[in-house]
């Protein structure tokens, strides 16, 4: 299964920030789009230039306190994303995430960032498959035919 499939369902919205956005401001971009993380980017989603996460700010507070709230996205962000294509492999995406230690991976479709994927819309997405085939088996071992 390709993430494109897991990209019709859940949609294709990207919430991006400028880098020269403060960190306060990041927070509420955050909490009014109840999401964890923001792609980085300064033309408006054409290029990916970071990722700003939770964690980000979360690691930038402790280290540097609450001063930080002021401070540039650009301060805070992680400049090193990984990245997919909607072609990549569902399986190959979830191991690749968990190796790597992200939550959160833009999509990148010849140069050009269309969508964002989560390791919640990886999970979510396998958990649906699980059922499907829970549902499938169940109708079979109970004599019902017309499912398979």
């Amino acid at each position: 299964m390709k993430i494109s499939e897991v990209i019709k369902k859940k949609g294709n919205r990207v919430v991006t920030i400028e880098s020269g956005t403060t960190v306060a401001d990041m927070l509420r971009m955050l909490d009014e789009n109840r999401i964890g993380a923001l792609v980085v980017s300064d033309d408006g989603g054409e290029t990916v230039q970071g990722i700003a996460s939770e964690r980000d700010i979360v690691r930038a507070l402790h280290q540097r306190g609450v001063e930080v709230l002021g401070k540039t996205v650009r301060s805070i962000m992680t400049s090193e994303v990984w990245t997919c294509t909607s072609d990549d492999e569902l399986e190959a995406l979830a191991v690749s995430m968990t190796e790597h230690r992200v939550r959160h991976l833009p999509v990148v479709d010849k140069g050009k960032l269309v969508a964002i994927v989560s390791i919640g819309d990886v999970v979510k997405h396998r958990l649906d498959e699980l059922e499907a085939e829970r549902n499938e088996l169940f109708h079979y071992v109970q004599g019902d035919r017309s499912m398979t």
